[in-house]
């Protein structure tokens, strides 16, 4: 999987998904660290007919506890990541929103 990372996401959390055999980069790898947010979306966007968001919503934003959130997302919505969707990552749960909004998993043609 390609990962953009943001700012807010710590390198190391970057490091940790290439060791893993993603395709991770970070905005300050690519000299985009200045950017609007609308540009970084539309760069991370850019080309892809499925493209997925994972937004964090942490109270702990340490390095461990943000790749142990990861870690279940990626375990368990790996598929929605694909098809396309924003994944909301919380403290002790995450939610999954099939792209465009207001598709459900069900609706999505097979």
């Amino acid at each position: 999987m390609r990962f953009l990372a943001d700012m807010g996401v710590d390198i190391r959390v970057v490091n940790w998904l290439r060791q893993r055999g993603h395709d991770a980069k970070h905005l300050r790898d690519e000299g985009l660290h200045r950017i609007p947010n609308g540009e970084i979306f539309a760069k991370a966007l850019s080309g892809r007919q499925k493209s997925s968001v994972i937004l964090f919503r942490l109270h702990n934003t340490r390095t461990p506890h943000v790749i142990d959130r990861l870690t279940a997302v990626l375990s368990s919505a790996t598929k929605a990541l694909q098809e396309g969707a924003v994944i909301v990552v919380e403290e002790s749960r995450h939610r999954v929103r099939y792209l465009p909004l207001g598709k459900t998993k069900d609706s999505r043609p097979e």
